[in-house]
């Protein structure tokens, strides 16, 4: 059985898609299968994809989702798909001196998946700008303990070896 994963990009200045980049590099070999989409474009019938899915999304003005994730984001809100069968990850980026927004771009999305149904897989990762430490690096490190947890979990986020 292989993973396949969906990592939907949020972002302003491209420090998130770089972020989903990297992840696609460390992941995508033969037993993961991943695909990286910036959500420019995107509505709520990308949940109907196989595989489980990464929320790579910044912050932005007052603790908003990013300018090309509105439309998927206010699309899930108005549509309110029932989303019980997706299993999804978040790897949130803010800055902590904004610290009543801090990462919200990231939360928002998850608070909305779970409203709507989803489950999601490990923890909502939260990566501050401000610590010093370059988003892309702390990527690397999450997304493989996030996969040994999609792995763990199984269920919706394995598919057959002859689907693709």
């Amino acid at each position: 059985m292989r993973v396949k994963i969906s990592i939907l990009v949020g972002t302003m200045t491209g420090t998130a898609q770089l972020c989903a980049q990297e992840m696609e590099l460390a992941l995508d070999d033969g037993e993961t299968e991943v695909q990286t989409l910036l959500m420019d474009n995107l509505d709520s019938s990308v949940f109907t994809r196989d595989g489980v899915f990464l929320v790579c999304t910044s912050t932005y003005g007052q603790g908003d989702v990013p300018d090309n994730a509105k439309a998927l984001y206010e699309d899930l809100q108005k549509a309110r798909p029932d989303l019980s069968h997706v299993r999804y990850g978040v790897f949130g980026l803010g800055d902590r001196t904004y610290a009543e927004t801090f990462n919200f771009g990231g939360k928002r999305f998850d608070e909305l998946l779970t409203d709507l149904g989803a489950r999601r897989i490990g923890e909502r990762h939260t990566h501050d700008a401000s610590s010093g430490i370059l988003p892309e690096e702390t990527a690397l490190e999450w997304c493989q303990q996030w996969l040994a947890k999609v792995r763990e979990f199984g269920d919706g986020a394995l598919i057959p070896a002859t689907r693709s």
